[in-house]
């Protein structure tokens, strides 16, 4: 493992690597030396910064990595391919870079589709799933676009490729603060300025809404592969949905047709969709205990 300097936020007993791994430069975080490995993969807007509060927690008594998906936080944003099939293979590359095994995996919001994939079709590298207020293609996301029945009119934008990069560039603060997180969390001061100033240095690299881009855009240009590898390769690992109360329920709905096990669902009250960021530790306690049972039965 290559072993960097943080070019930005950073936490205590948190290590920062840089990986070169199937065509791209990704960056990740480790914490906790024992263990089962546990491998935290972030949503929009965002970066491996989201679990700040959550890392400590899991690292106690866990081996513990974060990452920057591709074309986004610290990882590269070359001219190169983005979306969910080559995300969802940086992570089994990611692993096997990684040596500690198959891990625990947690996605969440836009990472559940590349978290699907990447447990799909590399079993062998996962332990168990656990989607935090998170959809797939195929399965309801695109009703998240319809802004006529409640949807947002981001997940279109975000999706349309070349206009995030056009457009967004030079007012990413203005976006997050004025829009993303007051809409997104449900926790007044949660993040604070300067998780705000951490969030807007990576995504003002040139050349930053690639990633994004990319992941979007899987929602719209699908055509079925989703349903089709959910027929033939359901997940085979326990799953785990955690989701807002408040909210549609559509985690726990998607995972259970996408799943040939055990599917365990939380819904938490008082919480926003920001999960890993509102409520660190009750999502830490929900984590544990499924991890743990997970862990018992496979010892």
């Amino acid at each position: 493992m290559t072993i960097t300097t943080p070019s930005g936020a950073t936490l205590p007993g948190v290590t920062h690597h840089l990986a070169d791994v199937n065509g791209t430069r990704l960056h990740y975080v480790s914490a906790g030396t024992g263990g089962s490995p546990i491998l935290l993969v972030h949503g929009w807007p965002e970066t491996w910064w989201a679990f700040r509060k959550l890392i400590p927690l899991l690292a106690r008594t866990h081996r513990v990595f974060a990452l920057d998906l591709r074309g986004f936080g610290d990882s590269s944003n070359a001219d190169t391919e983005y979306g969910e099939s080559v995300s969802a293979e940086d992570l089994h590359h990611l692993v096997g870079h990684i040596g500690e095994g198959p891990v625990h995996l947690l996605c969440q919001d836009i990472s559940g589709g590349t978290g699907f994939r990447f447990a799909a079709t590399h079993p062998e590298d996962v332990i168990s799933f656990t989607g935090v207020e998170t959809a797939l293609a195929g399965f309801g996301f695109e009703a998240l676009a319809d802004v006529n029945n409640h949807g947002s009119w981001h997940v279109g934008f975000l999706g349309a490729s070349g206009i995030p990069g056009m457009l967004l560039p030079g007012h990413e603060r203005e976006l997050l603060t004025d829009w993303a997180f007051p809409l997104m969390s449900g926790t007044e001061g949660v993040i604070e300025e300067a998780d705000v100033d951490e969030f807007v240095r990576t995504y003002a690299r040139p050349n930053a809404w690639r990633g994004t881009e990319g992941l979007y855009r899987g929602v719209f240009s699908d055509d079925g592969a989703t349903r089709a590898l959910a027929a033939s390769h359901p997940i085979s690992v326990p799953v785990l949905t955690v989701e807002a109360a408040g909210h549609r329920g559509i985690t726990e709905a998607t995972f259970r047709q996408v799943s040939a096990g055990e599917v365990t669902a939380v819904h938490l009250a008082r919480v926003g969709h920001l999960i890993a960021q509102e409520a660190p530790e009750e999502l830490a306690a929900v984590l544990l205990r499924f991890t743990g049972k997970v862990d018992e039965k496979g010892a």
